[in-house]
């Protein structure tokens, strides 16, 4: 019997890639009911989806009733909100990140969950790219010796090209910019792949283009490591055309490791340099295999929609596993945000204590 999904936010950036995606999945989720949002448009809903049951408000689809989990794609306002009624009312959340704008409106998704028992999901696919699992697999074998640094940039379209206009860059609705849309992948990641909580944070926030906003365009952050180490991240909304740059590299004792997430042609790129405890040193190119899958996250978000499944369906929920991302470790990236804020906005090192994983 297919899962029963409801959606709830049709014209966010992401929806229809989400919606997309999960056509892969038709032989094991069914979407049952749409609620629009975004003042009640629809000007990216598929025709496919043009017939099933709308309700304007999610009161109304619990009170409707007959689906099994929903698929959460609203603006940082609103989000917090749906997740808790939908969770109070026993529906699994799948929800798009960041899940909210501020750590503390989080939190009582975090208590609903739990209180409910609720299978929890959020939309950070990199968790389940085949390149950070192999990153983390690094660290767990001691294969870096001593972590030194992570050292990650994202650079991506100006906000010109993205609509100044649009509810991303209003504060109103999204509370942060960049780093709360879009850095949010990587400090993700940080706590995923180091399995390191962050004790410390120094970070300078801003707009920085040519077009003024009342979110920050992006900016740099420190961010020091319970091991020792240090992670440093800089990023923005500062390409002038529709393109992408992100990189990583990873610097050890015993050895360093550049991964080129977006290289062309390819799932990802390792460049990975070690000892040389004779005549040669350990150097080698590791290039992951392009994958073709359509929709939001592509394979990546296969799995992790096929995991949130499997936790959904399970007959004994508190003996199952968790999915990789846990409503914990969602908000612990909310909180390192929240951390690099603060930072900027009293221009001072944040002491702190954040981690998930």
């Amino acid at each position: 019997m297919a899962f029963r999904l409801a959606v709830v936010g049709v014209d966010h950036p992401h929806g229809s890639g989400w919606r997309r995606l999960l056509l892969n999945l038709a032989d094991e989720i069914e979407i049952v009911a749409v609620v629009p949002r975004f003042g009640g448009e629809t000007a990216s809903l598929e025709e496919w989806l043009e017939q099933r049951p709308r309700f304007e408000t999610v009161e109304a689809l619990t009170d409707w009733g007959e689906f099994d989990g929903a698929l959460v794609c609203l603006p940082n306002d609103e989000c917090p909100q749906a997740a808790v009624q939908l969770a109070q009312n026993k529906k699994h959340l799948l929800v798009e990140k960041p899940c909210a704008g501020r750590a503390d409106d989080f939190r009582p998704v975090v208590e609903a969950v739990r209180q409910a028992g609720v299978a929890f999901q959020s939309g950070y696919v990199w968790r389940y790219r085949e390149a950070p699992q192999r990153l983390r697999r690094m660290v767990d074998d001691r294969r870096f010796g001593k972590l030194i640094s992570v050292e990650m940039s994202m650079h991506t379209s100006d906000v010109a090209r993205r609509d100044p206009a649009h509810y991303l860059f209003d504060r109103r609705y999204s509370m942060g910019g960049f780093f709360n849309w879009l850095a949010c992948h990587w400090i993700d990641l940080l706590f995923y792949v180091t399995r390191q909580k962050a004790v410390a944070v120094t970070a300078k926030v801003g707009c920085f283009g040519a077009v003024p906003v009342d979110v920050e365009d992006g900016g740099a952050a420190i961010i020091e490591l319970a091991d020792g180490g240090i992670a440093t991240l800089v990023g923005g909304y500062w390409l002038p055309r529709w393109c992408g740059e992100s990189h990583w590299s990873m610097r050890g004792s015993k050895r360093w490791v550049h991964w080129q997430p977006t290289a062309p042609d390819s799932g990802g790129v390792l460049e990975i340099h070690g000892p040389q405890p004779q005549w040669d040193a350990m150097d080698e190119t590791f290039t992951l295999p392009h994958d073709h899958t359509k929709g939001y996250g592509g394979a990546a978000g296969l799995e992790l929609v096929r995991d949130w499944l499997r936790l959904a369906r399970s007959q004994e929920p508190e003996a199952t596993p968790s999915c990789r991302n846990t409503p914990q470790t969602a908000l612990a990236t909310l909180e390192l945000i929240d951390a690099i804020y603060r930072s900027s906005d009293q221009g001072c090192r944040v002491e702190c204590e954040i981690g998930a994983d």
